[in-house]
């Protein structure tokens, strides 16, 4: 889908320098229809950036000032010199979700939902949890979040943590990126999507694994399955079904390629007691670029889930339900 990127407000945020120099971030703003002091800022995954304009301009709508925040390394704030979507721990996006939060909150806003995707669902939980300005999120929405890694037995035990204890010691130790193909060609209108972004942003031909990341990413899921305990409430959407060909197969047109969404349903349940999971029938990793009917009803669920828990309730449809301990 060729869409017409919206007049955003960018705000660049140079922050301090890290092991590899300069570092900064960016902030997109899109001010709702009409006078708000509500904010939703959106948070994107591994390999991604900011480009569905379709569900800013959702929010935007439905009364909320929207922002989407592109991380250090990646999308509009990568720079020349920096390895490419890495990191070392994921608490080295803390300055720029911190400066993001301060800045929508200097706009007026003071009811502010978080939404985080993939590996940026794992950051905002975990942000949530022990971020600093944790105390002024009042809700937390999950697309597809990273929780666990999608692997068999033999790379979780064995395989990963050896990767990890390299990571730690050679941190530029990479390996090969073994990411189905067939996520990319779901969504890019250059195959068999409708989405047309930027591929060196987000690229069909991946990047090395870093090892270091992969430790990052780990000792993320570790403190999940410790116990997060988040008061607020959160709302975990995924797909019904994940699909695992290694060639092109239309069932990646309706289901998670990248993720098991059994793992995504029962971690998901521990983040918190306020727990909603609503599984999404035919959706795609990124359940907001799925069909348009899909995506639809996914925006409408957001949407419903904020409503309801500003006023401090939540009812759970016959798509969404509370965990249990069986979840």
């Amino acid at each position: 889908m060729m869409m017409k990127e919206p007049n955003y407000r960018v705000t660049v945020f140079d922050l301090p320098d890290d092991y590899e120099g300069a570092v900064r971030a960016t902030l997109l703003a899109l001010p709702a229809e009409r006078p708000s002091h509500s904010a939703v800022l959106y948070l994107h995954g591994y390999l991604d950036y900011y480009f569905q304009h379709h569900m800013g301009q959702f929010f935007a709508g439905q009364g909320h000032n929207f922002y989407a925040l592109d991380l250090r390394k990646y999308g509009r704030s990568w720079m020349p010199h920096q390895h490419f979507n890495y990191c070392r721990s994921l608490t080295e996006y803390y300055p720029e979700i911190d400066r993001a939060i301060d800045r929508i909150r200097e706009e007026g806003n003071r009811d502010i939902t978080l939404i985080g995707h993939s590996t940026g669902g794992l950051l905002a939980s975990i942000y949530c949890a022990e971020g600093s300005r944790r105390q002024f999120i009042n809700r937390l929405i999950l697309n597809s979040p990273f929780l666990e890694f999608n692997a068999g037995w033999w790379r979780s035990l064995v395989v990963i943590p050896i990767a990890c204890a390299i990571g730690r010691n050679h941190p530029y130790a990479s390996a090969r990126n073994v990411l189905s193909p067939n996520y990319f060609d779901s969504v890019h209108a250059s195959r068999h999507g409708e989405w047309d972004f930027d591929t060196t942003w987000k690229p069909d031909k991946l990047p090395p694994l870093w090892l270091a990341w992969l430790r990052a990413i780990r000792e993320g899921h570790r403190k999940v399955k410790r116990g997060l305990h988040l008061a607020i409430p959160v709302l975990v959407m995924f797909s019904d079904k994940s699909s695992w060909h290694r060639k092109w197969h239309e069932e990646a047109m309706a289901s998670d390629t990248i993720l098991d969404v059994w793992h995504i349903r029962r971690y998901g349940a521990l983040l918190g007691n306020n727990v909603v999971l609503s599984e999404v029938k035919d959706g795609l990793h990124d359940l907001v670029l799925s069909r348009p009917d899909v995506r639809e009803g996914v925006l409408n669920r957001m949407e419903y889930f904020i409503a309801r828990t500003t006023k401090e309730f939540v009812a759970p449809s016959d798509a969404e339900h509370r965990p249990t301990a069986e979840a």
